[in-house]
């Protein structure tokens, strides 16, 4: 299999290449050439996430030079659980994914460590140090940073919008050191995602580093993305014999795309609902047909404050017809007001607590009409609520117990630097000079 860029077909590269080099030249997002067709039935004697994976993955690696590692990568990355827990007490049929369970406590886990482990195996011809760029606007920069700490093969370089994010999310992200360095840009998530996009093609950077994103504009964060919502789907349907629903917290639009393209080759996923924030720019686009990328504001799901997601281009690649776009998925915008009473409600009600993302899906959900509410859905829990303590734990009246993996990095000394939002002050930080 090939991946092309979204804006040039014509351009082509392998699965090895399109992880290593994240963005294409032209600054378009790799995609496969076409999405293949996987019979159901190769998933019968799968139940694992790992197991899942390696069926899943393993025609978008065909004919590469990775194709014979991908059970080892799988095996590496995903070696936690994402469970399907049913929600007690709902109007019907719902239950949420965790997956939260890795070493971050986010979702971004999952990539982060496929990615890793993948550029790990992947053979390259330069000798030089790998850097990896990553802009976050709350968890991705603390999982990628997590799956690459102390790798003697690679730089990380982690952009964060001061003052944006949680305060333990900020400690996620500057806690490490070593092949690490944080920058808190006095910015916002948009300007951190401008930054990273413009080091990619400075010919200046491109000369002296051997750069890669570890953005979910790298198809290496986004399609191991697509096994949770393989696995998650294929249990619920072997159980109730029908395709459940999925309603998805939406920023950068990955995790939506990695559904997406789950269904698209065969996964039995049937509607699939955004959640996002006060960003209005999906839904607007789908009300109006008209692409309005806008300055970010800041909310408190604050990982999903992205007002230009950059995923939109692998969306509009799948769906070119508007119309059609408009058929794949919905998008629904949650205030911060509803956010906090989905979180007070759920608590109370279901004995469920909730992160400030999770809730923008339980909130959508409680809007369905109440036959709607007959079909089997299925929250996406991105991210663990203990994150965001300073949100939640006001609003339930109890503290959230901390992960031991998350209780261990709190402990640790916070180590950003701060940097203007330009590319002269990341290119200095790149070469190694004071930004």
């Amino acid at each position: 299999m090939q991946f092309q860029s979204t804006r040039n077909p014509q351009h082509r590269v392998g699965l090895s290449d399109a992880i290593a080099r994240g963005l294409a030249p032209d600054g378009g997002l790799y995609v496969p050439t076409e999405l293949p067709d996987i019979d159901r039935k190769a998933f019968d004697s799968a139940h694992t996430i790992p197991a899942v994976a390696e069926v899943l993955l393993r025609p978008f690696a065909a004919g590469d030079a990775i194709a014979a590692q991908v059970p080892a990568i799988v095996r590496d990355a995903f070696n936690f659980p994402a469970p399907v827990v049913e929600v007690a007490g709902a109007a019907g049929p719902l239950s949420v994914l965790e997956l939260f369970h890795g070493p971050t406590a986010a979702f971004k886990d999952f990539g982060a460590r496929f990615l890793a482990a993948s550029l790990e195996r992947i053979p390259r011809s330069d000798p030089r140090r790998l850097t990896m760029l990553v802009a976050t606007s709350g968890d991705t920069g603390g999982a990628v940073a997590a799956a690459f700490y102390q790798r003697p093969w690679v730089d990380v370089v982690v952009l964060y919008p001061k003052g944006l994010v949680s305060a333990r999310q900020e400690k996620q992200l500057a806690c490490w050191g070593k092949n690490v360095r944080t920058l808190a840009v006095a910015g916002t998530f948009d300007d951190c995602q401008r930054m990273v996009k413009e080091a990619f093609v400075d010919p200046a950077l491109g000369r002296d580093l051997l750069l890669s994103s570890a953005n979910s504009i790298n198809v290496g964060r986004l399609l191991p993305q697509m096994a949770y919502y393989a696995q998650s789907s294929l249990e619920l349907f072997r159980r109730d014999g029908r395709a459940p629903n999925y309603i998805v917290p939406s920023g950068n639009l990955g995790n939506v795309a990695a559904c997406l393209w789950a269904r698209k080759v065969g996964l039995p996923i049937g509607e699939v609902m955004l959640a996002t924030n006060a960003n209005l720019t999906v839904p607007d686009y789908l009300r109006t047909g008209e692409w309005q990328p806008r300055p970010s504001l800041a909310t408190l799901a604050s990982a999903m404050d992205v007002g230009n997601p950059s995923n939109m281009e692998r969306l509009r690649w799948l769906f070119p017809d508007l119309h059609h776009l408009r058929g794949a998925f919905s998008a629904y915008s949650v205030s911060d007001d509803e956010i906090r009473a989905s979180i007070r409600r759920d608590y109370t009600e279901y004995g469920q607590t909730w992160c400030p993302h999770t809730a923008t899906a339980a909130h959508l959900y409680r809007q369905l009409p109440a036959e709607r509410r007959k079909e089997r859905w299925v929250l996406v829990g991105t991210a663990h609520p203990a994150k965001f303590n300073d949100v939640v734990e006001p609003l339930i009246g109890a503290a959230v117990p901390v992960p031991s993996a998350l209780a261990d990095l709190l402990s640790l000394p916070s180590l950003q630097q701060d940097v203007a939002p330009r590319l002269d002050d990341l290119r200095n930080v790149l070469k190694g000079n004071p930004a």
